[in-house]
């Protein structure tokens, strides 16, 4: 049984942002077995804890991210076949019911990438790089990262990154869509606080609606989508918080969400 308990990834929880944090910078936060194990317990935490309405994800350290799973581990699976099946990190972030922020410092390459992609929001430090470098050592990668590339950047962008695996800057990024901000890298984590500030006073029945709206978006297609989308709303509609926030608007008052 892998240790779920470990120094390498540090959780937060303040007010209702938590902060799940890769903490192995000696190591560029590269992911181990054990670190995977403690992404997913935690990822349990945030979603059961109705107080937790909104996560962010970053690297210790200045120099990294995340850079994917330690290569060094790979070779500990006794079969390609226990390989595919390891409990990842990458499906960890996606099961994240509540909105998620990816505050990116250094290098994002290979799994790390695909860390930042399977958060809904990314802002990146002014020094960040990212890359799909699997294909330099004889694979490709394998948490979404052609998936989530190609909705992020165009299918262009996408093949040039994964074929070639060389990395992209954060000016690049911004400009093809990978990232929503760049700032300088001494305020990365007061801008992800900030912004997660800002969604966390936000209806949070509404704002993990609209997660599950955004997915639909890219699973349905478009007729299916609208109607689910309008059932969604409908749901949120029927809401407590839905009725604080007409009332708060007649009033002239901020609302106070409570999550009914």
């Amino acid at each position: 049984m892998i240790q779920t308990d470990t120094d390498d990834v540090t959780f937060g929880v303040d007010g209702p942002v938590a902060t799940l944090t890769l903490n192995r910078p000696q190591k560029l936060n590269a992911v181990t077995p054990e670190m995977s194990a403690a992404i997913i317990a935690h990822v349990k935490r945030c979603n059961d804890d109705d107080a937790i309405r909104v996560v962010i994800v970053t690297g210790a350290g200045p120099k990294a991210f995340c850079a994917g799973s330690d290569i060094r581990e790979l070779d500990g699976y006794d079969t390609p076949w226990n390989f595919r099946n390891r409990p990842d990190y990458c499906d960890a972030i996606r099961r994240l019911l509540k909105p998620s922020i990816a505050a990116v410092n250094g290098y994002a390459l290979g799994g790390g990438l695909e860390t930042a992609m399977s958060c809904d929001i990314r802002i990146a430090a002014s020094n960040a790089m990212f890359a799909a470098p699997e294909i330099k050592l004889g694979w490709i990668g394998g948490g979404g990262m052609a998936t989530y590339l190609a909705h992020s950047i165009g299918t262009s962008n996408a093949a040039l990154m994964i074929m070639t695996g060389d990395p992209i800057d954060a000016a690049k990024a911004l400009a093809w869509g990978l990232v929503s901000e760049v700032v300088e890298p001494g305020a990365l984590l007061e801008r992800a606080r900030a912004l997660a500030s800002v969604i966390a006073s936000r209806a949070p029945i509404a704002a993990e609606t609209a997660k599950l709206n955004l997915s639909a978006a890219f699973t349905m297609p478009v007729e299916q989508a609208i109607r689910y989308e309008r059932d969604l709303q409908t749901i949120c509609f029927a809401t407590e918080d839905a009725a604080e926030g007409r009332a708060a608007f007649k009033e002239k008052r901020p609302p106070v969400f409570r999550r009914r």
